[in-house]
């Protein structure tokens, strides 16, 4: 397997998702803008959203994928079929209970998690109420991660990276054609986030039955391998979702700001999901089966030549990643959101939490490289220390950048914090002697370094006056946005090869 074009796959198909996502924010911010009823959802959205990223996405499939890794290559096709029905049963079940719970205790949760909400009646009870609509999620989108881990495991890469398609669809056709039919409007986005659990799971389904995996409910509580699943899934939350976790101690934070925080922070955050989905999450994905392989079969050097492999790569396609953002906050965010109920002062708070959030990127994927390189390892002590640290250094950047910096302080605190997780990950993989760094490595960073400078000078140029981006139509913008990303984008490939860096070169086959 080709893992480049395994990346470029997942990266293909993760492209298609982030352009729809960005279509579905856009219809967002239009109808709804950045007010009372957006904060409402975005932050009843966030709760099961983040229970997903810690739990599903998160922690079970950095647990459940070394597991199955091993199985698969070592105890053949029955006994791994007999782990996935057995951790797909005892799954369900766990999340019935967590649904139920959930559901009958948003008033609660929402006191947590938005404190601050409870100052407004109104903006609280439609918060409870979306909640109560979008929690079911939480259990269609975890069996989705089992089912993603599966293929993934079997490199049936393409269908989870295109499931999270079916969810944007799902709430592009409920906010442009049912939104009318609701009072308020906005509860149609809590039907379209059920929606898409129930479809993406449904997607997926005929591909687990063509490899002969489709999960049979079958409960073995003293099932060996559930069991070890389960011991590293629990440590595995503080380790993999550090990020997420920061999340939402900023979203209790920024309910105590002016109304409009918790959706700039929002619309921010899916700025830098794009790259951070497209590479660092397809990275992830692409690593960890490939890592426990060669772990199996004690392959040491291929383990640590694989994790160096990503480690430039991230290097190579993050940093023009980060550095785009930050140049061209005002035309992304102009030709995304700036339309109807979103207004000139919610671009340019927006653009403050995108500019902080920017100074992280490399920090938010670098992690995502990183902890596979522990996980596929079945090592949870190690990055669980790292995590727990970083989550307490993070909230005192919090409670310091707040006073002065207001919404775009918690996106700094989240960036600087990804970047001190990454780096306390890089340093325990050189102490625990995992990771040796192949020969080349100043050279490369100063041919990456020079490429950089040439991109920024051709999108500084290309984008002209950032006042020219508030005027115009939406294809004005589309168009001059599409060639100013085009020609830094071309800059940026060619300097490299001007250098020496081709793509070529770092074409890699994974474990078989």
């Amino acid at each position: 397997m080709n893992l480049l074009k395994a990346l470029a796959a997942i990266g293909s198909m993760t492209l298609i998702s982030r352009i729809l996502g960005f279509l579905r924010d856009t219809i967002i911010a239009r109808v709804f803008g950045a007010g009372l009823a957006s904060d409402a959802f975005f932050v009843a959205f966030k709760i099961p959203n983040l229970l997903r990223r810690l739990f599903a996405e998160g922690a079970f499939s950095q647990a459940f994928v070394p597991i199955l890794a091993e199985y698969k290559t070592r105890r053949g096709h029955d006994e791994t079929r007999d782990l996935v029905d057995h951790v797909a049963s005892l799954l369900a079940l766990i999340l019935l209970a967590v649904t139920a719970i959930g559901v009958l205790a948003a008033p609660a949760i929402i006191y947590i998690s938005a404190p601050g909400f409870s100052a407004t009646p109104q903006k609280f009870d439609l918060t409870v109420q979306l909640l109560r609509l979008t929690f079911p999620y939480i259990f269609f989108i975890s069996l989705v991660s089992v089912a993603g881990g599966i293929l993934n495991t079997y490199s049936k890469f393409s269908v989870p990276a295109f499931t999270p398609v079916l969810l944007n669809l799902s709430f592009i056709g409920c906010a442009l054609w049912l939104a009318p039919y609701f009072d308020p409007p906005v509860l149609a986005l809590g039907i379209a986030v059920l929606l898409g659990g129930v479809l993406q799971l449904g997607f997926q389904l005929p591909y687990l039955a063509r490899i002969g995996l489709l999960p049979r409910f079958r409960l073995k509580f003293n099932d060996e391998g559930v069991w070890r699943i389960l011991k590293l899934m629990g440590p595995a939350v503080f380790g993999v979702s550090i990020s997420q976790i920061s999340l939402l101690i900023n979203t209790i934070f920024a309910s105590f700001l002016v109304t409009g925080s918790v959706s700039w922070l929002y619309y921010a955050d899916r700025l830098m999901e794009f790259p951070t989905g497209i590479l660092g999450v397809a990275l992830g994905t692409i690593l960890l089966p490939s890592l426990a392989k060669h772990y199996a079969d004690a392959s040491t050097d291929e383990y640590s030549r694989l994790l160096d492999w990503g480690l430039r790569l991230t290097l190579l396609l993050a940093l023009p990643a980060a550095l785009a953002l930050a140049v061209l906050s005002v035309p992304l965010i102009s030709t995304l959101f700036f339309y109807g109920k979103f207004s000139l002062h919610d671009l340019w708070m927006t653009r403050e939490a995108l500019l902080a959030y920017s100074l992280g990127l490399l920090g938010l994927i670098m992690v995502k490289v990183l902890a596979p390189g522990f996980y596929a390892r079945q090592n949870i002590r190690t990055p669980v220390k790292i995590a727990l640290f970083t989550l307490f250094a993070t909230q005192l950047m919090n409670l310091a950048f707040i006073w002065h910096l207001k919404h775009a302080g918690l996106a700094l605190s989240i960036g600087l914090g990804a970047c001190l997780n990454a780096g306390l990950l890089f340093y325990h993989l050189r102490r625990h002697d995992i990771y040796h760094p192949q020969a080349g490595w100043l050279k490369f960073f100063l041919q990456v370094a020079a490429a950089l400078a040439a991109m920024a000078a051709v999108l500084w140029f290309a984008m002209g006056a950032e006042e020219a981006w508030l005027r115009g139509g939406i294809v004005s913008r589309v168009a001059h946005l599409g060639w100013t990303v085009a020609a830094g984008a071309a800059a940026y490939f060619a300097a490299l090869a001007l250098f020496g860096v081709r793509l070529k070169d770092f074409i890699r086959h994974g474990a078989k």
